[in-house]
This record gives structure tokens, C-alpha cells and sequence, in this order.
């Protein structure tokens, strides 16, 4: 029956085994470099313009040697690029131009490079002219005379600091001294960039967040585990496997762990960081995942719960019932105080104190998801940090973003004598008036094995 089921996967059918729902298409490698190049496209043409303008950059300067990628020109590069080559160096510089029919785009977009990057960035740089690439750039600069020279340069996120220190310094040695007054950081417009999704990618996300779901539900099903024999390690590489066979990857290696009626406590390090490898999954044990995919450059992170039924158990334990519905009110709480101009540290203390008033133990770790996982954006609290996150804690939210909801609600299980947690993470998008799950979220916990319809 496995190989059976194997197959069918392989060729494509629509076979899920929680839901009995159509698997969503997987584009072949060609159909997915479509995609990506139209949206890239469309971000270049309508989104940039508007976040040039909203960071008063009017010329933004992106410098990468190949394999030491700046995390923003990965995101620039066309689907046919898997990396820079040699030295690439883009350059988008605001017309001040109002787009209309005949130029669409209000920014120029320039690669001082001997080639075009795609068909989305013109290549400037005539070696015959200028033999060096830096006088070439310099070139550039002083015919466009911008205001502001944007440069990634970031204290607060890694992902908007990408030019190196070699880089740097060779750039400054050759630009003029005029021009090196007007150096900014571009931490603010490359996080803009980084976070904001547009409705080209709001398009795609849904199905992408429920192929991950459907994969979490087969992987927390009968199918992948066998009480008594399958371990914590086996399902792990399930998921990992899974994930190639359908063609999609991954940004980090997933979690499986256990919590049982023992004398083992919760630590977050052990959950995370140090959990014992290889523990056989029993019967009575409440089972969490921690499993994302990476699919057309958009991310998913999800935390899930299952039971695993005693003999003679048709349902899970009302106590662990009510611990989850828990850790669902303490989603609720934090999503119903999102709220545009707000920063994740406003958010964080709001939703701390509302928990704190219904008597739910709570932990908040959000974070914003996108094209990379821990993506950059507003910092909803750390798990060892419940004061606030300095810096990116205090950036604010901005509609058209998307969000991780992750944390957890801490339980007292009276059967068990001590204390679980429901660790709960879904992701979901804000449009600058309420927050919305993309493909829904865990209402209740999945059962080992799932009750047939004629079980009564």
C-alpha cells in the first residue's frame, strides 16, 4: 500500500490522506521561472517606486560578489540566476517621473555589469569606456546627481546589511567626496522591499500554505507513524524526504518532539535546540511539529499538535482539549491588536498583558515570513525575550505584510501532574486593517489513528 501511495504522488494524483482534498498544482521548473520573473517584474514596476518614495531615497546602490550574495539582490535576481556573478552591482534611481502608459515604471534600473541581469535590469557598463566597474558606477552617480545614496548598511537587520566591508571600502575610495555626504543607510527601504507582498504573491500563498498543511497532516497521521515502533527521528526525515520527492525545498530542518505523563519538564532549548534524537512516539503522547517549505521564493512556518490514542481512546483528553483552546484564544489575542503604525513591541506587551488578564501563561515569538523565513519586519517578542526586542521590535507594522504567528500557551494537565505546552504557529497577512490566516489555522488536535467515519 505504501509503494501504492508513492506512486500515486508521484504521478501526480490528487491523493491527501486527512482531508480527502485535491493536492495543489506543483509547477514544473519552467512554469515556476514564469512566476517568479512576473512577479520580480511587477515588484520592480509598481512596488518600488512607491517604497523609494515613502524612504525619501531617490538613488539605491546594491553591491554583491558572487557566493556572498546580499540577501536583497538574491531576492532582485531572475529566475535563471542562482547566484551573482563575479562582481554585480545594481542601481535603481527615481526619474521623478509619474508612470503612465507608455513608461510604466518611474524608476530607472540599471546593472553595471558587461550584461544585461534578465530582462528587467540594463546592463551600463561599457568596459571599452571605463575599463574599471567602480569608475563605471562613479559614472553613473554623477550624471543622475541623486539626493540620497541608499547603501544595505544595517545595525538591526541582517537581511539589510549585505554590503560587505571590502566592498564598501573600495566604493568610497572611489566616489567623490560631494557624493559621499550623501550616503544613507537603506536599512528601512530594503526592509520594505524584503517584507512587503504584493498581490501577485498574495495570490500564490494560499495554495503554498496548504501544500505545507496537507504535508504536515499526512506526516502526524497513521500513514508516517506506527506507535511503538516509529521514532521522533524517523518522522523528522519522513518530512524532509516528502519535501524532495514533491520537488519543493525547504529553509530550515524541521522538529518533531514529544510531551508525555512523565517527570520530564518543558525547556525551551530541549524543544528546540537540544532534543534528545530518536525517542519512539507511544501511545498517550502529544506530538509537535515544527516544518516549513520554500515554493516560487515565498516561505511557510508551521507548528501543529497530535495525539496519539490510547487503547481504547476514541477522542483526545479533555484536559488537552482545553489547554489547546488556550493556546487558540492566545493566537486571537495577539492577531485582534494588529494594527498598522504599531511596532512588534507594542504589540508584544498589549498581548502579554490581555493574557495575563484572562489567566492564560503565555510565551509570543512572532515573526514576519516571506521570502525568507525569519524574514525582516517588525519583531513580535523573542522567546527569551518577553520585555521587547530593541531595534527590531520597534519597527512598525505597514499594510501588505505577512506574518508567522508563533508562540506558545503553558497548561496544567491535572492527569499528568505537570505542566504542557501548546506551541502553535501559523502564518497569515495583515492588510493594513485586520490580520487574516492564509490558509486557516489548527482548530483542534489530530488524532493517531484519525477516526474513521463509521467508528462510532
Amino acid at each position: 500500500m505504501t509503494k501504492l501511495l508513492h506512486l500515486l504522488f508521484v504521478l501526480g494524483t490528487t491523493w491527501v490522506f486527512a482531508q480527502a482534498q485535491p493536492q495543489p498544482t506543483i509547477l514544473s521548473e519552467r512554469e515556476r521561472a514564469r512566476v517568479v520573473d512576473d512577479i520580480l517584474e511587477d515588484r520592480f514596476t509598481n512596488l518600488l517606486p512607491q517604497l523609494m518614495r515613502r524612504e525619501g531615497i531617490d538613488m539605491w546602490v546594491i553591491i554583491s560578489r558572487e557566493y556572498n550574495e546580499d540577501p536583497v539582490l538574491k531576492t532582485m535576481l531572475p529566475s535563471t540566476w542562482l547566484s551573482a556573478r563575479r562582481r554585480t552591482i545594481m542601481v535603481f534611481f527615481d526619474t521623478g517621473k509619474e508612470p503612465s502608459a507608455d513608461a510604466p515604471g518611474s524608476v530607472e534600473k540599471l546593472a553595471i555589469a558587461r550584461y544585461d541581469v534578465g530582462n528587467l535590469l540594463k546592463g551600463a557598463w561599457d568596459i571599452d569606456v571605463r575599463p574599471n566597474q567602480w569608475d563605471a558606477l562613479v559614472d553613473i552617480i554623477q550624471k543622475r546627481s541623486p539626493k540620497k545614496i541608499g547603501l544595505n548598511i544595517s545595525r538591526n537587520y541582517g537581511h539589510a546589511d549585505g554590503l560587505s566591508h571590502t566592498e564598501y571600502d573600495e566604493f568610497m575610495a572611489k566616489l567623490p567626496a560631494d557624493f559621499q555626504k550623501r550616503i544613507v543607510p537603506a536599512e528601512r527601504l530594503a526592509v520594505g522591499w524584503l517584507e512587503t507582498r504584493t498581490a501577485k504573491e498574495l495570490a500564490i500563498y494560499p495554495l503554498i500554505c496548504r501544500l505545507s498543511h496537507q504535508i504536515v497532516q499526512e506526516g502526524l497521521s497513521e500513514q508516517v507513524i506506527q506507535p511503538g515502533v516509529t521514532t521522533t527521528d524517523d518522522v523528522v526525515w519522513w518530512f524532509r524526504q516528502r519535501i524532495t520527492e514533491l520537488g519543493l525545498d525547504t529553509w530550515f530542518h524541521p522538529t518533531v518532539d514529544v510531551q508525555r505523563a512523565d517527570d520530564k519538564k518543558f525547556d525551551h532549548l530541549r524543544t528546540f535546540a537540544k532534543r534528545p534524537s530518536g525517542e519512539v512516539i507511544m501511545p498517550g503522547d502529544l506530538l509537535h511539529v515544527d516544518f516549513g517549505i520554500t515554493y516560487l521564493r515565498l516561505n511557510t512556518d508551521q507548528q501543529q499538535h497530535a495525539y496519539v490514542l490510547r487503547p481504547g481512546e476514541t477522542e483526545v483528553p479533555m484536559a488537552i482539549q482545553n489547554a489547546f483552546q488556550q493556546g487558540n484564544r492566545l493566537q486571537d489575542i495577539l492577531t485582534e491588536r494588529f494594527q498598522a503604525g504599531k511596532s512588534g513591541n507594542q504589540l508584544l506587551k498589549e498581548a502579554l498583558e490581555q493574557a495575563q488578564k484572562e489567566g492564560i501563561k503565555g510565551t509570543i515569538y512572532s515573526h514576519p515570513i516571506g521570502v525568507h523565513g525569519h524574514a525582516a519586519g517588525p519583531t513580535i517578542g523573542l522567546w527569551d525575550q518577553q520585555k521587547g526586542v530593541p531595534g527590531p521590535g520597534d519597527y512598525p507594522l505597514f499594510a501588505n505584510t505577512a506574518y508567522s504567528i508563533e508562540l506558545n500557551a503553558a497548561v496544567e494537565i491535572p492527569e499528568w501532574k505537570k505542566t504542557v505546552r501548546i506551541m502553535l504557529e501559523e502564518d497569515g497577512t495583515f492588510d493594513g486593517q485586520r490580520f487574516q490566516y492564509i490558509d486557516g489555522r489548527q482548530t483542534e488536535i489530530y488524532t493517531i489513528p484519525r477516526k474513521l467515519g463509521y467508528v462510532k
